[in-house]
C-alpha cells in the first residue's frame, strides 16, 4: 500500500479488525519513510460494476462517489456515520447480488432515496431534488405533497 503522505511503498500493517459487520477489514498502517500512520479498509468485490448513465455513457461504479452524494445530502445534519456506512454497504451489496455487471444510474439513485427516506427526512427532500432535478418551488410543493400522502397510507 502506497503511503498518502510520502508515496513510498513501505507500509507496515500495524493493527487489522473486522469492520462493517464483518464486511470489510480495517486496517492500520505505518509508513516506514516518513512515519506517518493511515487507515485503509479491505472489502469484497463480488464484480466490477458498470453504471450506465441517463445519456448512455457508461462510467465505472464508485464506491466513494455513492457516498460523496449522500453526504452531500446529509451536510448540516446529526447523522450516525456507521448507519451511512451501512447504508452504502447494503446498496453495494444489492447491486452485486443483481447478477448484472451494467447497472441504470436510475436504480442507483432509487436505491439512495430508499435508504435516506429511512435516515433523515431532509437529507430526503435534498436528494430527491437533484436526483428527479427539481426546477421550480412547486417542484417541493408536489414531491412533498406526494411524501404526506405516502405517510397517511
Amino acid at each position: 500500500m502506497r503511503c498518502p503522505f510520502c508515496g513510498s511503498d513501505e507500509t507496515q500493517v500495524k493493527d487489522s479488525r473486522p469492520a462493517e459487520d464483518g464486511a470489510s477489514v480495517r486496517r492500520r498502517r505505518e509508513c516506514s519513510a516518513c512515519g506517518g500512520r493511515f487507515t485503509t479498509f479491505e472489502r469484497v468485490q463480488l464484480r466490477e460494476l458498470v453504471v450506465i448513465k441517463n445519456t448512455g455513457k457508461r462510467a465505472p461504479f464508485d464506491r466513494d462517489k455513492l457516498m460523496r452524494s449522500i453526504l452531500i445530502a446529509l451536510r448540516k445534519r446529526e447523522f450516525e456515520p456507521e448507519r451511512v456506512e451501512q447504508m452504502v454497504s447494503g446498496i453495494v451489496r444489492r447491486l452485486e447480488a443483481t447478477g448484472e455487471s451494467e447497472i441504470e444510474s436510475k436504480k442507483v439513485g432509487e436505491m439512495v432515496m430508499e435508504g435516506l427516506a429511512k435516515l433523515d427526512d431532509v437529507a430526503y427532500v435534498r436528494y430527491a431534488s437533484v436526483y428527479k432535478n427539481f426546477r421550480e418551488a412547486k417542484d417541493f410543493e408536489q414531491f412533498l405533497g406526494g411524501m404526506d400522502e405516502a405517510e397517511r397510507e
